[in-house]
């Protein structure tokens, strides 16, 4: 059965480990099922929820496109634009913000955590995220939409949403209803210096985490100094509670493996961390080092990433703005 997938990465540099296991490696499986109509969104929209150098953000919305490319998305398959070339979303949210009550946005946990104490002083563009992003979704007719632990109360959202307006304007069906695409072998990725934190390019240490523009050398490294403790590998997975570092590397490995956590264990169960640690910097690098090199030598044809992104908004615009028209006619504009 074919699949309408949408998703979108937000042009924050620095990719890593966790968004290619967490999102990217998906997006590229994806992308390789003949039957899917995808769509990739670098959503520079939602990056603005807080301060950007604006040199930066142009410079990390190639270097986000480039990073689909450099992985295996193939723009000549799917659909790959940046979010704030389609008009077609702000117009969306500002709608679809007049159907939603304040009382779900109120619900989200995603906006009490990165606002944090002081909620007072974040931007009303960060609370209102989830309803972009439902308009993300709903413009497309989205069936299916990968999603992390992460996303998906906003997913959630976006499905009430759907269904309140085609209630409200009495438009059974107009807005799809989309599924979650929840990736199965998957363990979030945390910190190679702290298991209990998620792993994150704001960390300042370098070696938390694996960047995709690093180099084989790097990879080694980092995994070498990653953070363990004293004991083996255990064989079962019960024995890994209240081990959030030796789980992390093991998480890390299964992914990038395309495995369950309980086939890595009858792997390596019984040896010394020493071994694993030289076997997943192995099998990291021989996987990240071809994307990282692939990413620097796009980054330098800007005029490349620009035409894909181009003619990627004018395909979502065609579809988008197509939508936007019938939703204006549906509420009486």
């Amino acid at each position: 059965m074919s699949k309408k997938i949408f998703s979108g990465v937000q042009p924050t540099g620095n990719l890593h480990l966790g968004n290619y296991l967490g999102a990217i490696k998906n997006f590229v499986e994806l992308n390789n099922e003949k039957e899917n109509d995808c769509i990739f969104c670098v959503v520079d929209l939602h990056a603005i929820t807080i301060k950007q150098d604006k040199n930066e953000l142009k410079s990390n919305i190639r270097e986000t496109a480039a990073t689909f490319i450099a992985s295996g998305i193939d723009p000549s398959k799917s659909i790959i634009f940046n979010q704030s070339k389609v008009q077609a979303h702000a117009e969306a949210s500002w709608i679809l913000s007049c159907t939603a009550p304040m009382g779900w946005l109120n619900r989200m946990t995603q906006f009490k955590e990165k606002a944090g104490k002081d909620k007072e002083k974040a931007s009303v563009g960060l609370y209102i995220y989830p309803v972009l992003m439902a308009s993300d979704i709903l413009l497309y007719d989205t069936s299916h939409v990968p999603v992390g632990e992460d996303q998906k109360q906003h997913l959630e959202l976006t499905r009430d949403i759907a269904q309140k307006f085609n209630k409200e304007f009495i438009c059974d069906d107009f807005f799809k209803v989309p599924e979650p695409l929840i990736k199965k072998n998957f363990s979030r990725i945390m910190s190679l210096k702290d298991g209990l934190k998620k792993m994150s390019k704001s960390d300042p240490s370098g070696l938390s985490r694996i960047n995709l523009t690093d180099t084989k050398d790097e990879i080694v490294n980092k995994i070498r100094k990653a953070k363990t403790d004293s004991f083996p590998i255990p064989n079962i997975e019960k024995e890994l509670n209240d081990r959030p570092e030796a789980e992390n590397l093991l998480g890390i490995y299964s992914s990038i493996s395309n495995q369950t956590l309980e086939k890595t264990l009858d792997e390596f169960g019984g040896k010394n961390f020493s071994f694993f640690k030289n076997e997943l910097a192995e099998i990291l690098s021989s996987k990240i080092s071809p994307i990282s090199g692939e990413i620097k030598k796009l980054i330098h044809d800007r005029q490349y990433l620009d035409n894909i992104l181009l003619e990627g908004a004018e395909k979502a615009e065609s579809i988008a703005g197509k939508k936007i028209k019938e939703i204006k006619k549906i509420i009486g504009f």
